[in-house]
């Protein structure tokens, strides 16, 4: 299989296998690094928040996801355009979390300073952290692509996925239309990357799936953490439905193509045939 830059290189081995295998994860997890970290903080505070604190938990997490941003573009871990789409993404996560808490999809049980109507502003960053993850983990891998699609097509699937998170509860839910849309765009797309020195390929979709998997976890320890309460949480904690997941799958098609406001998908090089 061929490199970015064209140069064969052959897989073989066990040393090889764990080798890729271990840089896989260890750059995944470097790139949700913004996201691990205001996990982290979710839960300690849940665990070790005192009671007495003039400052609300909510505000404390809000001021740590600026101060984390402002680290990653002072160490250059984000660049200033991918900190933009980021920051689109985290106004569109929070007039999401406007629309829902007004509904009673969810709430935030605590108080705070630093918020909008029932929404705390760190509530954004969640979603920012989505979009942190995409731009990062694109560059860490080098990510290019077979069979992208137009990219004026991927730009009305996400604005139709991000117009029926706002009107499937009022008008007719068209999510299993939305599947389908992502199926034929995307159906026939692959996704090239490098863990360490082999280009390695798999199914856009499949990854998408993947990446949902981890949010969906992300979220049931988030919810543990008593960040935001589904109504069936409200006696106890309980995980999150499975139907979210695919609500999460949805988003992840929103967040990709904002970044592809600041990276544009480029194609895998055809590999050189040795003669």
């Amino acid at each position: 299989m061929a490199g970015a830059g064209g140069t064969e290189r052959k897989p073989g081995g066990l040393t090889f296998l764990v080798r890729e295998f271990g840089w896989f994860w260890a750059k995944q997890v470097y790139a949700c690094l913004f996201g691990i970290s205001l996990l982290s903080l979710i839960l300690l505070t849940h665990f070790y928040w005192p009671d007495d604190s003039l400052l609300a938990r909510y505000d404390f997490l809000f001021l740590m996801a600026l101060f984390i941003q402002a680290l990653m573009l002072t160490f250059r871990l984000e660049t200033f355009d991918e900190a933009k789409v980021i920051f689109i993404f985290h106004i569109v996560g929070t007039l999401m979390e406007l629309y829902k808490t007004s509904g009673g999809s969810w709430h935030y049980p605590e108080d705070n300073f630093f918020r909008i109507a029932g929404v705390p502003l760190f509530s954004g960053f969640m979603y920012a952290s989505v979009g942190s993850y995409f731009a990062r983990v694109w560059r860490l891998f080098d990510f290019r692509f077979t069979t992208y699609p137009p990219m004026p097509a991927t730009v009305l699937l996400a604005l139709a996925i991000y117009v029926n998170f706002f009107t499937h509860e009022i008008l007719w839910d068209f999510r299993p239309l939305l599947f389908i849309g992502v199926l034929l765009l995307y159906g026939r797309t692959w996704l090239h990357f490098t863990p360490l020195t082999v280009r390695l390929k798999m199914p856009i979709v499949v990854a998408l799936m993947l990446g949902a998997g981890i949010i969906w976890l992300a979220e049931n320890f988030s919810t543990y953490g008593k960040i935001w309460l589904y109504p069936h949480q409200e006696a106890g904690w309980m995980p999150v439905p499975l139907s979210k997941y695919w609500a999460w799958f949805l988003l992840m098609i929103i967040s990709g193509v904002l970044v592809t406001f600041a990276r544009r998908p480029e194609p895998e090089p055809e590999p050189i045939r040795k003669d």
